[in-house]
């Protein structure tokens, strides 16, 4: 049974605020107004705001791959698990 293509994992989820703040940090540019200067509460923000502008490349055992849909993703991971974040 292959996991829904439109549902995260929860080690998704912290990878793309991750690397999502990391981007932050290194000067890109930020997607939602905001007062927070860290960069994981901005990434967090613009995750909870449907902004990130990622892919997620998901890899199966036995070798088949996937494209993520980061707009459909979120808004299910939202809906279902947003106390989590």
């Amino acid at each position: 049974m292959k996991w829904p293509k439109d549902k995260l994992t929860r080690f998704e989820v912290a990878r793309i605020i991750g690397a999502r703040s990391l981007q932050i940090t290194l000067g890109a540019p930020i997607l939602v107004k905001t007062k927070n200067i860290n960069s994981i509460d901005i990434a967090k923000e613009e995750f909870l705001n449907n902004l990130i502008p990622m892919t997620i490349k998901r890899k199966y055992p036995n070798r088949e791959e996937s494209i993520i849909k980061m707009n459909s993703a979120i808004k299910r991971w939202i809906e279902e698990e947003k106390d989590q974040i």
